[in-house]
């Protein structure tokens, strides 16, 4: 090594390190060594050492950049301690849910050719075993998944209505039971041309030690309007809310292998009106002959039905009074109607304070 190659800029140097980066690092450490161990040909000593030390920290530094680079493949990764940021879940969007749930609702093959009726009665029973004196039931447990309350006689045939509703608890796993079959009925009233409802979420379904006892629905071959109010008046209801829920029945019919008896309410159960009413008071009704439980039928078609304790509505003097108003009024029964049933359908339940309430579009608006 020259005493003339030292006193070259440091570039030249760099640039000749550079050139060496496809060499193994082996390689580049001994020429490093090679260039810092012959001594500097000069009279005083002190620039060629200087040129020296900045030749020499310039090839180690250009020696450990190569060797540093063709290791970087095998180097170890160093895992980052910060903790990992959790992506915000989206909240569920009710209105899917509901559109969901419409379109199950029509189905030729099914009774008058929709389960609406079916998913009320379903949102109505769940709901109407709340007794508030022992403050429980109600629709946040749920518990008609269980065989205890699935067997109630009142509930025979639901099953129908919650087997269909799996398929949207299947597409939206994180919602509840509770709200599912609560909403399911709010979708039945709404897409038949009912009123439209306040609905909130938030319903925690309980377990099957929760199931409340049989015989908190009411007796539809009670004739007596002491029944009515005695099961009413447990949930917290009025005779006025009375009459309004019972107008529920302007959809769907009853089935002989479900319940025992057999037939409509009235001549569109598959529409939300205030049929209930008009039909109650404007025909003649006689008992029906035939090998069922007693029911009503009306004298000139024979083609509906009324159950006793539809009956007693109209023999009862406060709650005949209630009968007249509606079946004058359609528009204020849905009003009357609209507030009851959301009462209904939040029976025992614990919302916590600011819960949103939902008033959703109907598919067919």
């Amino acid at each position: 090594m020259s005493f003339r190659l030292l006193r070259q800029p440091l570039t030249t140097v760099a640039r000749r390190a550079a050139a060496t980066s496809t060499r193994a690092a082996p390689v580049a450490a001994a020429q490093f060594r090679a260039y810092s161990s012959q001594p500097a040909k000069s009279s005083g000593g002190g620039a060629g050492s200087l040129f020296l030390a900045a030749a020499s920290a310039a090839a180690g530094a250009g020696a450990y950049f190569f060797y540093a680079e063709s290791q970087k493949s095998t180097l170890p990764a160093i895992a980052s301690t910060a903790a990992p940021i959790e992506k915000k879940k989206e909240p569920l969007d009710y209105q899917k849910v509901y559109n969901a749930i419409a379109e199950l609702l029509e189905d030729d093959n099914y009774d008058d050719g929709s389960y609406g009726p079916v998913f009320l009665r379903l949102a109505w029973h769940s709901s109407g075993t709340y007794d508030k004196n022992h403050d429980n039931g109600g629709s946040s447990p749920a518990t008609m998944r269980y065989k205890p309350e699935a067997g109630h006689g009142a509930n025979a045939g639901l099953g129908i209505a919650r087997e269909r509703l799996n398929r949207i608890k299947d597409q939206f796993p994180e919602i509840s039971y509770g709200d599912l079959w609560t909403l399911a009925g709010v979708v039945a009233i709404q897409e038949a041309g009912g009123p439209i409802m306040n609905w909130r979420a938030g319903r925690i379904d309980g377990e099957e030690e929760h199931s409340p006892p049989e015989g908190r629905l009411p007796d539809a071959g009670r004739p007596d309007p002491q029944h009515s109010r005695d099961i009413f008046y447990k949930m917290g209801f009025n005779d006025q809310e009375i009459v309004a829920l019972l107008g529920a029945h302007a959809m769907g019919r009853c089935h002989k292998h479900r319940s025992g008896y057999d037939g409509p309410w009235t001549a569109s159960p598959t529409v939300f009106t205030n049929t209930f009413f008009t039909e109650l008071l404007g025909r003649k009704w006689e008992y029906r002959k035939w090998d069922g439980p007693k029911q009503f039928e009306d004298k000139e078609s024979k083609s509906l039905m009324m159950l006793p304790a539809d009956m007693a509505m109209a023999k009862d003097k406060e709650f005949r009074k209630w009968v007249e108003i509606y079946a004058k009024d359609e528009q204020l029964f849905f009003d009357h109607f609209a507030k009851a049933c959301e009462k209904l359908f939040e029976l025992g339940c614990k919302f916590p304070e600011g819960t949103k309430v939902y008033r959703f579009t109907p598919t067919n608006a």
